[in-house]
């Protein structure tokens, strides 16, 4: 059956404090219960209470899915500026202690924190979650074990979490390294069939490795209750088109490949181990750096194979209507990713990380009909 290629974005913005530019928690503040009455199901707290989380609904296209991300950030910031508090959307918050961060008051949290502990607690991070419909599990296996190749690319354009505790950490996502420390994170292994993956999942709930396929938290899964394949290795983009063009570009990535595998023309698999190694670099140098070439073996500059992977897309973009929105990756690699950013404003104002936090939300509101985008902090 052919994949519906519906999308669905979710993403996890910083509440912080206008004056101290610290995380604050936005428990006791209107932003969960009115956002809740306005937004219904779209807006939803994370485990820490510094964290808040947005979904969009089922989209068809990435035009549709654009104007809805846009439209809950929007309102998210209005609601953040009228508690006095500010929405930043980065991997990591340039600064704030975990150890003083609040765990939100729920039963599948606590849980989370009883059974990983200080590995839950540290783990004060901001993702994108992307959804793309793809709903014969079957192919949606062979789609996963393709698209692992692409991730380390993928990763590099999303890069914006360069700080961690007050220090330039010298990688551009940081985040990668704070969440791998959770079990069933990174790269997935190659599964030859969905059966195999089936079986796999249901060994880990029979030994009490896990309660339920949720808690497999692979950079690309096959989400458990939705007919999707699910990308989690992106930070959350400062931006909201940097959103939509991540998102046009994951969705023509399953496109390409689903094309592919239609035809017979099925991608070539490379081990986990060797994906892991440009994942590393990704993380490490994002767009600055180098990707391996696995078929010819040698060392690529990372925006060179962008632009390849660019070509390698092309013939699937128009289709999807995505054009505008693929064009964006342009401006990525010309300006530079969030962390590129970050690091560039660190450096212009002698190391000032409340002047990064500043800049951070202006950017999350930039783009946006909110009427605040400029505001920054007090």
């Amino acid at each position: 059956m052919r994949p519906s290629l519906t999308l669905g974005i979710e993403e996890e913005y910083q509440t912080v404090d206008p004056v101290t530019r610290d995380l604050r928690s936005h428990i006791g503040s209107e932003i969960l219960p009115e956002g809740k009455r306005l937004l219904k199901e779209a807006v939803k707290a994370e485990m820490h209470q510094s964290v808040v989380e947005v979904g969009t609904g089922v989209c068809k296209d990435v035009k549709e899915a654009a104007v809805e991300i846009k439209m809950l950030r929007t309102e998210l910031v209005k609601l953040a500026h009228a508690n006095n508090l500010r929405l930043a959307a980065a991997g990591t918050h340039p600064f704030a202690d975990w150890r003083k961060q609040e765990i939100y008051p729920d039963e599948r949290y606590e849980t989370i924190v009883k059974d990983l502990k200080m590995v839950a607690r540290a783990n004060l991070i901001f993702g994108l979650h992307v959804h793309v419909g793809v709903e014969d599990r079957e192919i949606a296996i062979h789609l996963m074990n393709a698209v692992r190749y692409f991730l380390p690319h993928i990763l590099a354009l999303s890069t914006n979490s360069p700080f961690w505790l007050g220090m330039d950490t010298g990688l551009k996502s940081y985040r990668c390294k704070v969440f791998d420390k959770f079990p069933r994170t990174n790269i997935p292994d190659y599964f030859p069939s969905y059966g195999e993956y089936d079986s796999f999942v249901k060994l880990l709930i029979k030994t009490n490795c896990i309660d339920n396929a949720k808690k497999i938290w692979w950079d690309v899964r096959l989400h458990p209750n939705f007919p999707t394949l699910e990308f989690r290795i992106c930070d959350v983009p400062m931006r909201a088109d940097e959103t939509i063009a991540l998102t046009a570009l994951i969705q023509a990535t399953v496109a390409k490949l689903y094309k592919l595998h239609s035809e017979n023309q099925g991608f070539r698999l490379y081990r986990r181990l060797l994906i892991m190694e440009n994942k590393w670099r990704a993380l490490r140098y994002g767009i600055d750096g180098k990707l391996i070439d696995f078929g010819k073996g040698i060392e690529v500059p990372v925006r060179d194979l962008i632009y390849e992977y660019l070509h390698f897309i092309d013939d699937v973009v128009d289709d999807l209507g995505s054009r505008k929105e693929i064009n964006y990756i342009h401006h990525i690699l010309e300006t530079g990713t969030g962390a590129d950013r970050q690091l560039r404003v660190f450096q212009e104002t002698g190391g000032d990380l409340t002047k990064v936090v500043d800049y951070i939300i202006h950017e999350t509101e930039t783009g946006l009909e909110t009427g605040q985008a400029g505001a920054g902090a007090a």
